[in-house]
């Protein structure tokens, strides 16, 4: 009640006016300091807004970073694509395994046209066809390891890939696919199946698809079905004497002969060391006959090295299904090793014809040293009165007494001075008579007598260092004809002056290099002559 009392005082006494003036003005000022506060408020909100969206703008700049060095450091090439197909992203090793510069190249560009349009036969491949487009259509992730990408330059390689529906918000906005290049691993995949079917010298089938092959192809539709088993002559020879190079060229030689004979619905398979199986379909036994005929044919005319190539051949046909084909088979192979051995005194003269005809080819002077040399031995043979079959070894002996001499370069068989790596070699031709002589019934008396025929009687000979009695007979007859041939041909005009030198160098050497009672035999006998 009293400041109602001093508020009409007031307003009777004329300061209201003054006091609502008091009143507007306090009213403002309060107003302009909270609006101030709100101004500076307002202000560091948003000056911390920037800050925030600067700070926010960088995180995610620094994961974008992050993401594109992730994908580019994979391994495996990476690409997205939109639901059309087009690219929307593509990592380095998927740029570099497609052959392209950037991946500008790459962006926007719809990757079914562009790596993925065509099969390995060059044939177009459908996108509707296209594994990675029906992941997005069927939402659901796919794998392919037996298609094909295409690069840059045009070409394309083996690729296996993974594609997996891209999700948005619950939609399906695209796919990401990783795919790697498969063709080193391709490449591997078929020789392993090559080889495991295949044998790796001559490129024929081996016995286990031999086998597999024969299962399939014994049926009554391949009646009347023909199996010819065909065994290389030699083969142990060539290896030992000439090298396994050289038995692996009489082997692919002979592969080839037999592919060569071969008719062009049958098979040959490589199913031992020198065997060989052909399978002739509906062919008759004189189908087979004819084949057979055609293989000795071309046979007769090829050689390996100073070989002449021969192989053992049977056969036999199945004419009805009760047959079983295992009977057929060894029906075969028995028709074969008869024919090896009914023809192996022919085919083993056939091998020393060939490789003393070949020696003789390649120095016409070491055939007539062969035939000189082969009457002397037969000449003293005669003169220490031996049986008409020993003359007749003496005589074969010295025949081929340096048919080692086959491995030597040509050059080597007609060189006066050799070095001492030459003279190695040189002497190493008996020793390699011996193994090619050692190898055949009708030779094999002759492997030592051709063995020892650089012994001397002093015991300072080759390739043993026999003395004495210890040599063999057929060899130090062979030493004594061989040397005085020797002398003799080195001389320009072997007349009798140049006999008389050659008697004299044996004559000198008797209890050295050559038997002293043959040595007065062959003088007695050459004085006689």
């Amino acid at each position: 009640m009293g400041n109602l009392l001093k508020v009409a005082d007031n307003i009777s006494s004329g300061n209201l006016a003054d006091r609502a003036v008091i009143f507007r003005n306090d009213e403002i000022g309060r107003l302009s300091g909270a609006f101030n506060e709100m101004a500076e408020n307002l202000y560091d909100l948003i000056n911390n807004l920037e800050d925030t969206v600067k700070t926010r703008t960088e995180d995610m700049k620094t994961s974008k970073d992050q993401l594109r060095l992730l994908l580019d450091s994979a391994a495996e090439a990476i690409y997205g694509i939109d639901l059309e197909g087009n690219c929307t992203f593509c990592n380095t090793s998927c740029i570099k395994l497609l052959g392209y510069s950037g991946q500008e190249d790459l962006l926007g560009e719809n990757m079914h046209r562009k790596i993925h349009h065509s099969k390995i036969d060059g044939t177009p491949f459908s996108a509707e066809e296209c594994k990675i487009m029906k992941s997005i259509r069927q939402n659901e992730g796919t794998h392919s390891d037996d298609e094909v990408f295409w690069k840059e330059d045009g070409t394309f390689f083996y690729v296996e890939y993974h594609a997996y529906p891209q999700i948005k918000n619950e939609k399906i906005v695209g796919a990401v696919i990783t795919f790697t290049d498969i063709t080193g691993r391709r490449k591997r995949e078929a020789e392993i199946k090559y080889l495991s079917c295949h044998d790796t010298l001559t490129g024929l089938h081996n016995r286990r698809c031999f086998e597999e092959n024969l299962k399939k192809l014994d049926n009554p539709d391949n009646l009347p079905l023909s199996v010819i088993f065909a065994d290389i002559n030699g083969l142990k020879m060539t290896n030992d004497i000439f090298g396994h190079s050289a038995g692996d060229a009489l082997i692919k030689k002979s592969s080839e002969i037999l592919m060569e004979a071969c008719r062009k619905d049958g098979s040959v398979a490589r199913v031992g060391g020198d065997e060989f199986v052909m399978i002739l379909p509906k062919a008759t036994n004189e189908d087979a006959m004819k084949v057979l005929s055609n293989i000795k044919d071309i046979f007769s005319d090829s050689r390996i090295a100073a070989i002449k190539c021969s192989i053992a051949l049977g056969s036999n046909t199945k004419t009805n299904s009760a047959q079983p084909i295992e009977e057929v088979l060894s029906s075969a192979e028995n028709a074969m090793y008869k024919d090896k051995a009914l023809n192996r005194k022919s085919f083993n003269m056939d091998i020393i014809n060939t490789i003393i005809e070949t020696l003789h080819n390649r120095s016409p002077k070491e055939k007539q040293h062969s035939i000189t040399v082969e009457e002397i031995c037969g000449s003293i043979g005669s003169a220490m009165d031996l049986p008409d079959t020993e003359i007749k070894r003496l005589k074969q002996a010295g025949f081929l007494h340096d048919i080692g001499k086959i491995v030597l370069e040509e050059h080597l068989l007609s060189k006066a001075d050799l070095s001492e790596e030459e003279l190695e070699k040189m002497q190493q031709h008996p020793v390699i008579g011996y193994r090619i002589l050692n190898l055949f019934d009708t030779t094999l008396d002759l492997s030592e007598g051709v063995y020892s025929h650089h012994e001397r009687w002093d015991g300072k000979g080759y390739p043993k260092g026999l003395k004495g009695r210890e040599i063999p007979l057929l060899s130090r007859i062979i030493s004594i004809g061989e040397t005085y041939e020797r002398v003799l041909s080195s001389e320009e005009n072997p007349n009798s002056a140049g006999r008389e030198k050659a008697i004299q160098v044996i004559i000198d050497g008797a209890g050295k290099q050559f038997d002293p009672q043959i040595v007065d035999l062959f003088v007695q006998m050459m004085n006689k002559q």
